[in-house]
């Protein structure tokens, strides 16, 4: 069993940055990929970005390339999503997920990932 607990949410203008953070505990998950998604208001959870295991292979979505940067605390247990050139587009619920044991890899498939967090909230004002 792992628990998430996402933090860093909040509210900022277009153009602004937040920096959102992902603690885990329980089971060590340094052998499991982990991942950012998001849920808008009235549509589907999408994906956001994934990291390897290692903290070397990364995966964005192509509506955050260039703009939002993952990272890896592996000691600490840990995941970062630095959000930047932030627009309206962007404000969302967004989650911290895991995969399972010995599951290395970033994934997009929501359905890849065993454990979630409970969200963080953004809002980006125009």
């Amino acid at each position: 069993q792992v628990q998430l607990v996402e933090s860093g949410g909040g509210s900022v203008q277009a153009g602004g940055s937040l920096r959102l953070s992902c603690a885990a505990s329980g089971r060590p998950i340094t052998n499991s990929a982990m991942a950012w998604f998001r849920r808008a208001p009235g549509k589907k959870r999408e994906f956001v970005s994934s990291i390897g295991w290692n903290g070397v292979e990364k995966l964005y979505a192509d509506s955050v390339k260039g703009r939002f940067i993952i990272s890896r605390d592996i000691a600490r247990s840990t995941i970062s999503l630095e959000l930047n050139a932030l627009n309206f587009e962007d404000t969302a619920d967004y989650y911290c997920a895991v995969r399972g044991p010995s599951s290395f890899y970033a994934s997009v498939r929501e359905d890849d990932y065993a454990s979630w967090g409970q969200g963080t909230q953004v809002t980006v004002s125009p």
